[in-house]
């Protein structure tokens, strides 16, 4: 067995007990739908894993969980339809949540519109990087949380906002992953997008012995991100010790 084929199962048989896992959880009202892309989008999310989870990696950016019209679509993080097809490379049938939301329906790679934070952070990744192969050299995307939590009217239920017992139980599961995931890319600096996965990562990275920090999530709901959002992104990455030059300034991949 190859130290590529190694890697590529290792994380996919990460996401795999991650998906048991959070199968077994139940949630309470206010929450209405939970999204599983784990589950009825594992066939793109499992090519991501497979094409791009090679250890080892420098940077693990961590994300919070699913975006309605991102990772929720197409079973990747950050996951603007138009990026993960087209830059990405990334396109496989997906299948429909056990319980859908009619206010939040999910028609895969056919949703017919974008994702802002998504097409904001992969469109920076292929700025600063132009291939995936170059991005992937050096750093991996992680969604902590892998479910997305729909309320009674269609609204978005972040995590953090759940039931202290339900909270516990998730974290648990999810907390287990991320090491196992910073343990099998032997990560050097992990990345929280945004304050929350930042905090969820930091004792992680304590275990790990793994520098941690935040950069700003590129979400238009912050209205910093809307003034330039790739700026003050790399600034923070400066300053966590993590420099993006050109790709003619990078070694070659391979």
């Amino acid at each position: 067995m190859t130290r590529r084929t190694t890697s590529r199962s290792g994380v996919v048989s990460i996401a795999g007990r991650l998906r048991r896992s959070t199968r077994k959880l139940r949630f309470a009202p206010p929450v209405a739908c939970v999204y599983a892309p784990l589950d009825y989008a594992w066939a793109p999310h499992r090519l991501y894993l497979e094409r791009y989870g090679v250890e080892p990696r420098e940077v693990l950016f961590v994300g919070m969980n699913p975006g309605p019209f991102g990772m929720v679509q197409t079973g990747v993080p950050f996951g603007d339809v138009a990026m993960v097809r087209d830059w990405l490379g990334i396109e496989a049938p997906v299948a429909r949540p056990a319980r859908e939301h009619p206010k939040r329906p999910v028609r895969g790679f056919d949703i017919g519109r974008g994702e802002v934070s998504g097409a904001r952070f992969w469109g920076w990744a292929q700025a600063r990087f132009a291939t995936p192969e170059w991005f992937f050299r050096r750093a991996f995307v992680w969604n902590y949380c892998p479910l997305a939590f729909v309320g009674a009217t269609g609204r978005n239920i972040t995590p953090d906002t759940l039931p202290r017992s339900e909270r516990e139980r998730l974290f648990a599961v999810c907390d287990e992953a991320l090491a196992a995931v910073v343990a099998h890319l032997r990560c050097t600096l992990i990345v929280g997008i945004g304050r929350f996965a930042a905090r969820r990562a930091a004792p992680v990275a304590a275990d790990a012995q793994a520098r941690c920090g935040a950069a700003p999530h590129p979400s238009p709901a912050s209205p910093a991100a809307n003034r330039g959002w790739p700026g003050i992104f790399e600034a923070a990455l400066h300053d966590l010790g993590f420099r993006v030059g050109p790709p003619s300034r990078l070694p070659r991949p391979g």
